[in-house]
């Protein structure tokens, strides 16, 4: 019995013997854990030297990026635009490319790993020829990482996977989907042609103006929407709709705007026609149809009053230096001084005066008149900018409610009663500052 325990014990043996071996040999294969930890920087290109990106995928599609001067093209037959913000996070992943660990420090065979045949493959060119070439292969049996190589260079990596999606792209994701490509920073002047009418804006050193139909202060703020608007008019390349249906629906579809955009390169026209619910849109800067989004469309239909300032003056958050009212036969004097107030030698009471301040900023326009401007019964002259900027506004009244005139502009604003009254009463409330408490 005890040779047959023996006997028992010594097979027992052998087997675990087997496994630990069987183990330890599947332990350097792609489905164990790596040689090493530390992490390697795989490419040293800075993205200022990155000139061409070709992306093979084992799909059989290729994509050619080639930069021109400052700005990126798809290559083939008729180049394409790249999209700049795509083309930078690319750029960006490529620079700073680094491995999450080492899986095989001398690979015999780039095979198990899906990289003799790679998902993808990157071949990098730099300002002087130069070129790299990065494999990419399967996921690794967890799924979270994928296998990686560098041509020239006998280990093998592990990437995270949402590297590899970094360059998994389309040349769709790749393109510039803009109709209109301008530089919003250097853009002078945008004329809108919508609601049969037209009004055209130019760009001063300090802010837009509307020049057309008549010379009037824009309100910053909606021209600068309107300048965003335009900036992301892009193709809608998500749908089945072929160029051919797009250019009929185009055609067939009603005016509903059309814009002018110059910069620096020019000018770029983009015009736009609804047909049912849809909007499509025709650009100079970019050849074809496409449809856009319904947003996009109704973001055009605005009017001159939505983009008049109705603000009666332009010194805003900024703290003024003088501040005149004459009210009737009531007048009010007030200097600043530092961060004190001052009327006629008398310090006033800071509350006070900054409750006035907040009024005089507040006036605004409900609506803007054509005619109706009487007799001035209230006149505010507010001066701010270390004294470059002095704004005068007259009021006067007008039914039930009130007229106001900036001086040397032709616009008129009518004014609620309720801001004359609120802007009399705070007027009314000036007080001195309280006399310093004796010790």
């Amino acid at each position: 019995m005890k040779s047959k325990g023996l006997l028992t014990a010594s097979f027992l043996l052998l087997v675990l013997s087997g496994v630990i071996w069987w183990s330890n040999k599947k332990a350097v294969t792609p489905d164990k854990a790596p040689v090493e930890t530390t992490t390697v920087k795989l490419l040293n290109l800075p993205e200022d030297q990155i000139q061409d990106i070709e992306i093979k995928k084992r799909t059989g599609e290729t994509i050619q990026l080639k930069r021109n001067d400052s700005k990126w093209l798809i290559a083939g037959a008729e180049p394409l635009r790249a999209d700049p913000d795509a083309v930078s996070s690319m750029l960006s992943a490529i620079s700073s490319l680094i491995s999450d660990r080492t899986v095989e420090e001398k690979a015999s065979s780039l095979e198990p790993y899906g990289l003799a045949q790679p998902a993808i493959e990157l071949n990098i060119t730099d300002k002087n020829k130069k070129t790299a070439k990065v494999l990419i292969g399967d996921d690794t049996p967890a799924g979270t990482a994928v296998y990686a190589a560098i041509a020239g260079d006998v280990r093998v990596f592990a990437l995270a996977s949402y590297k590899k999606n970094s360059f998994d792209k389309s040349t769709n994701d790749l393109r510039d989907k803009r109709l209109l490509p301008f530089d919003a920073d250097k853009v002078s002047s945008i004329e809108l042609t919508a609601k049969k009418q037209t009004i055209a804006f130019g760009r001063g050193k300090d802010d837009w103006q509307i020049v057309k139909p008549k010379p009037f202060r824009a309100d910053r703020s909606q021209v600068e929407e309107l300048l965003r608007a335009l900036r992301d008019v892009k193709m809608d390349l998500r749908g089945s709709e072929d160029e051919k249906k797009a250019a009929a629906a185009f055609e067939a579809g009603t005016p509903f705007a059309t814009v002018q955009v110059t910069d620096v390169s020019g000018t770029q026209e983009l015009q736009v026609r609804k047909n049912n619910d849809d909007y499509y849109a025709k650009s100079s800067a970019v050849a074809g149809v496409y449809k856009i989004s319904s947003g996009t469309g109704t973001g055009l239909d605005k009017g001159l009053d939505d983009f008049r300032n109705k603000k009666l003056f332009d010194f805003g958050f900024a703290e003024p230096e003088k501040i005149e009212i004459h009210d009737g036969s009531k007048n009010y004097f007030l200097t600043r001084s530092g961060s004190d107030w001052w009327s006629n030698g008398t310090k006033m009471d800071a509350g006070t005066v900054s409750a006035l301040v907040d009024k005089v900023r507040d006036l605004s326009a409900s609506k803007f008149m054509e005619i109706g401007f009487a007799a001035s019964v209230l006149d505010v002259t507010v001066t701010s900018d270390g004294g470059k900027r002095v704004e005068k506004v007259m009021i006067s009244k007008n039914g039930d409610n009130y007229l106001a005139k900036r001086e040397n502009e032709p616009a008129l604003y009518e004014l609620n009663a309720s801001a004359i009254s609120e802007l009399h009463k705070t007027a009314a409330d000036l007080k001195p500052a309280p006399s310093p408490t004796k010790k």
